[in-house]
């Protein structure tokens, strides 16, 4: 009868597994544990572009970063080192796995906001940071809104190597600016001339007046999943981007269902024009093939669910 478990309450296993300590875990949970991996495509290592270590306490030391041992608990620091800028390491706070507690259910009631900056970095973002380092130019005395970052992956780098004036890493989730300004603060000295910045900002037009007509480039990974932001969303990107001269929002993220198809139907809605590429960078597609062919180190693999898409808006 467990082999007939509908996805759905698999999928509660996830929620319940985040919420209870481990120190409750007996062998039926378990058991649970192994049924929930049967329907998680979160991968433990993404696409692998980009390479990455869990810091430990001396190499945090010899780095200058802390963080309290109530922090410590429930966090991890996590070293990148960014593909043909092998002198370049940027260093992410995040929360460990199966963290999450109650009060992030009440800031995401709260603020009207999703929780899932707070899980882990991404696949799409990690995607997203590395098809930047392959466009280095473009950025290059531009300046550069990040939306729905997470833990910053996409817009440290970009602030980190290819010479923008400005970078503003953003998101709508109070706990994810937090830990956005953390990155930012920890990765300072990379920046050079570049101004850097995190921001709270929600998906609608009201709270972008400050800076709308802005930026010459957006990017956002993996922020086109949930359907009733759409509107906010493209909203958002005809506010922010500017007006004269050229600009453009570059988003990375998978069809998930038809909620890709239907947020672009909102930007053609909006009046905007988009472009959609599948095949946007040969490395990236040769480790999506490799999945699809059920390498190991990506169970249950998806195209529809994992593969993230490039999708360039303009006004």
């Amino acid at each position: 009868m467990e082999n007939c478990k509908k996805a759905s309450s698999l999928r509660w296993g996830i929620l319940r597994r985040a919420l209870i300590s481990s120190r409750s875990s007996t062998n039926s949970d378990e058991h649970s544990k192994t049924s929930v991996k049967s329907i998680s495509r979160k991968a433990n290592q993404g696409f692998g572009l980009i390479p990455f270590h869990l810091v430990d306490d001396g190499q945090l030391k010899l780095e200058g970063l802390t963080y309290s041992s109530l922090q410590k608990a429930k966090e991890a620091c996590v070293c990148y080192t960014l593909p043909n800028q092998s002198t370049t390491k940027l260093f992410l706070f995040q929360r460990v796995d199966n963290s999450a507690n109650l009060d992030d259910f009440r800031i995401c009631n709260t603020y009207d906001i999703d929780n899932t900056g707070l899980v882990c970095s991404w696949p799409s973002e990690e995607v997203l940071a590395y098809y930047c380092l392959s466009q280095l130019d473009i950025f290059r005395s531009k300046k550069v809104i990040e939306l729905g970052s997470g833990y910053g992956l996409a817009g440290l780098l970009i602030a980190a190597v290819t010479e923008a004036l400005e970078v503003v890493i953003s998101d709508g989730n109070p706990q994810v600016v937090d830990y956005i300004q953390r990155n930012i603060n920890a990765n300072s000295s990379v920046f050079g001339t570049t101004k850097v910045k995190s921001m709270m900002l929600h998906w609608n037009q009201e709270e972008l007046l400050d800076v709308s007509n802005s930026f010459d480039i957006i990017v956002a990974s993996d922020c086109t999943f949930f359907k009733e932001f759409h509107r906010g969303l493209v909203q958002s990107v005809k506010c922010l981007l500017k007006k004269e001269g050229p600009s453009e929002a570059i988003f990375l993220g998978p069809k998930r269902g038809n909620s890709l198809v239907d947020f672009l139907k909102e930007v053609e809605k909006g009046g905007l024009q988009f472009t959609v590429d599948e095949i946007y960078d040969p490395e990236i597609w040769r480790r999506h093939e490799s999945f699809v062919n059920n390498d190991a180190t990506w169970p249950n693999y998806e195209k529809d669910h994992c593969y993230p898409l490039l999708v360039k808006i303009t006004l």
